[in-house]
């Protein structure tokens, strides 16, 4: 990827103002996240403006992630992490750790003791937190908070050694307890948790608190502008402070941007791991949840959702976006680049009385209309076929020109058909239709030029697979699932017609001999993806998307 055709917006802006006054010479971004969890549909704006800022520029852009919490992160999140973010089509130039930078910060946190600028507190977290005051009401200085640099000294390094228990003893900026930002009223930064840690082992039992080792992490990283979501705005004062107090020359500058909220979703980490843990999903890679990793299983193209972010726009204001602006950009990637199949997800049997039991006749149709280089695919043709359900109605309404008796439609691509008798089993459903064709149709048009109204997709009985077909839909039903339901519970939300099984469909049999991940659009059907569970006897196809917004129909319904 070349910054070329990479859209301005205002961070680019401050860039700009910020290189023609020499305040930077060069650009450096990254991206921070915390290994504790899957990344969403959220983290795809930030690691898109991350990486197409530094891009621009021909700066540089790390992956650091912010391992600052043994107790949360695990490995599992650090491979996915990496993982997503190659998938999305972006390198970093870098691999790094927030646990880089402990023994800088453990150096910071001595030279803030020594400036009397930090101090070790004996308050429980329950008492800092009754201290610290509120919105309309200042702080209350900690009894603690006039200890001397010598005992403060003595005491953190004993807090380092492991003589305290957690939650024993913490250290504290020493800032301003009657400051209007809640940040600034003396935070701790640096916590007692005796937990090993998976890059440092047993080295630390004490922990630097993310707003302390962040700025430090940015500016020994490099970092010139560190590009975080709107609710970090608050915590700007207290990363300029740290860098300010520990005596950094050049420091970041932190730009804020709104972040991406998405309808109809939930990137809540802990209401995800709720979804999984209630079985509500099947992980945090079900293709319904807003989790990269979930998108990439349902089939979504990483150009749809770079495409997505460009459209939904960078801003400091904060904005809902319609789910449908995503299956959009979705939508609009695979039409141009998915090739075509029939597949049919409730199949009737099509037996045509006039066509001989041994013929078999072969059609070549276009892999992808919109790209006809592309070239063509093979069809069979046979006197058994399978065709949808859906499209048979035995005493049709008005308006409705698919196969019904007597009716003669479209078999795409193929021949005129027309229906002359209806097959039941024994509990009156549906099972065979015995038609007739017209050989002089062949290719779709008869030579005496007659129209029917109705075309109609379909497989051939001796060239297909059965096959398992998911119909994934949104997980819920609200736009804002999170928002209490009656029963106080988020779960109450999700969309009970969220997942329906297609078992018994018939596709097209190349469609076996494709890729788990492979793209298709099911004529007439929706865009699907084959599905990582597929086995050589049964492929497992997942809808990506419908052809419309469904949705959108219902709503304006309603």
């Amino acid at each position: 990827m070349t910054g070329e055709g990479i859209a301005s917006n205002f961070i680019h802006d401050f860039i700009d103002e910020d290189l023609r006054t020499g305040a930077y010479a060069r650009v450096q971004t990254r991206f921070p996240p915390e290994p504790n969890g899957y990344l969403h549909i959220g983290h795809v704006k930030a690691i898109t403006i991350d990486f197409t800022t530094a891009i621009k520029y021909g700066g540089v852009c790390n992956l650091r992630l912010d391992d600052t919490n043994p107790v949360k992160e695990d490995d599992e999140y650090v491979n996915a992490i990496i993982e997503d973010i190659r998938w999305l089509g972006f390198e970093p130039d870098k691999i790094l750790y927030g646990s880089d930078y402990f023994d800088i910060c453990h150096e910071s946190a001595l030279k803030l003791i020594r400036k009397s600028k930090a101090y070790v507190c004996d308050l429980s977290a329950e008492e800092i937190r009754l201290y610290r005051g509120t919105l309309k009401e200042p702080g209350r200085e900690s009894p603690f908070r006039s200890r001397s640099v010598e005992e403060n000294l003595d005491l953190f390094e004993r807090m380092r050694l492991g003589e305290f228990e957690n939650g024993e003893k913490t250290l504290r900026a020493k800032i301003d307890m009657t400051s209007g930002n809640l940040n600034m009223r003396d935070p701790v930064i640096y916590r007692i948790m005796k937990v090993p840690h998976a890059r440092t082992g047993d080295k630390w039992c004490i922990y630097p608190m993310y707003d302390f080792n962040h700025p430090i992490s940015d500016a020994a990283e490099g970092v010139t502008h560190s590009l975080c979501t709107l609710e970090f705005e608050d915590h700007r004062p207290l990363y300029d402070w740290v860098l300010k107090e520990i005596e950094w020359p050049s420091p970041p500058r932190q730009i804020e941007f709104a972040r991406l909220n998405l309808n109809f979703t939930l990137t809540s980490k802990r209401k995800c791991l709720a979804l999984v843990q209630n079985a509500a999903v099947s992980g945090w890679d079900d293709p319904r949840m807003a989790t990269i990793a979930g998108m990439r299983r349902r089939g979504y193209p990483a150009s749809a959702l770079r495409s997505f972010v460009e459209k939904a726009g960078v801003s400091k204001t904060y904005s809902v976006v319609d789910y449908a602006l995503l299956e959009h950009c979705v939508r609009d990637e695979l039409n141009g680049s998915a090739p075509r199949a029939m597949a049919v997800l409730d199949p009737i049997k099509v037996t045509i009385e006039n066509y001989p039991e041994s013929k078999t006749e072969t059609f070549e149709v276009l892999i992808n209309p919109e790209m006809p280089e592309l070239g063509t695919r093979e069809m069979t043709f046979s006197k058994h076929l399978y065709i949808e359900r859906d499209d048979f109605m035995e005493e049709p309404v008005k308006g409705y020109f698919r196969l019904s008796p007597g009716a003669e439609v479209r078999f795409k691509s193929a021949y005129f058909l027309t229906c002359k008798k209806v097959v039941k089993d024994e509990t009156g459903r549906v099972c065979e239709l015995i038609c007739t064709y017209d050989p002089e149709t062949r290719g779709g048009d008869s030579p005496d030029k007659r129209k029917v109204k109705g075309t109609i997709h379909w497989v051939d009985q001796k060239n297909c697979v059965d096959a398992e077909v998911r119909l994934y839909d949104r997980l819920f039903l609200t736009e804002n699932p999170s928002e209490d339901t009656e029963s106080g519970n988020f779960m109450d939300n999700v969309n009970p017609e969220s997942l329906r099984v297609a078992k018994g469909a018939k596709l097209e049999k190349y469609l076996s001999e494709t890729n788990v991940g492979d793209t298709f659009q099911f004529l007439r059907t929706g865009y699907f993806s084959k599905d990582p569970a597929s086995t050589e006897d049964t492929p497992v196809f997942n809808r990506i998307v419908s052809l419309k917004d469904s949705w959108a129909k219902a709503a304006n319904g309603r």
